[in-house]
């Protein structure tokens, strides 16, 4: 009798090989939302070959773990933003780029804020409606604000892609 595998390692070999499946089918099953957030459940299950309720129960699951979100989002190049613009900002000696952060992300116009290494502290993105909005947004937000030391704002020309938003356009756009 040959006894060189025991019954331990089959069944950890069972358990990766389903895990890799059930990774790979919420996976997939998260690529579809991201196409469109409000896919029936039925309609991924058919793409898939799987039942409704199993993408009901992958989604709930996935949603409690904090693994997946569904939210709306606003496509900026979609809608008739007039200035895209990103501004990078030095935070004031006693101030915490998390304070500025917190302060400039009650402004609407406030899209993006990431806190970065080099010359500036944080990298703020903003779209607004109206060329003039940006002027106003930097008179009362950035210029002669005691919390931020220097500024440096760079006015978007053209965006070539937005991997976040536009996702699915980008690869449509792409082919034309």
């Amino acid at each position: 009798m040959n006894l060189s595998r025991k019954p331990e390692a089959d069944k950890t070999a069972r358990q990766r090989g389903t895990h890799s499946v059930e990774e790979r089918l919420n996976s997939e099953i998260v690529q579809m939302l991201e196409m469109d957030g409000r896919m029936p459940f039925s309609e991924i299950a058919q793409k898939l070959g799987v039942s409704e309720g199993t993408v009901r129960n992958r989604v709930n699951a996935m949603k409690e773990a904090g693994l997946l979100r569904i939210v709306a989002i606003a496509d900026p190049a979609a809608s008739e933003y007039k200035a895209d613009a990103m501004v990078c900002l030095k935070v004031a000696p006693g101030i915490t780029p998390q304070k500025v952060a917190e302060r400039l992300s009650a402004v609407s116009s406030v899209v993006y804020i990431l806190w970065v290494t080099g010359r500036f502290d944080l990298m703020v993105e903003l779209v607004c409606d109206e060329p003039d909005d940006l002027a106003l947004f930097l008179e009362d937000h950035i210029h002669g604000v005691e919390d931020i030391v220097d500024a440096e704002v760079m006015l978007g020309l053209k965006n070539f892609k937005n991997q976040f938003l536009l996702k699915r356009n980008w690869e449509q756009g792409a082919s034309k």
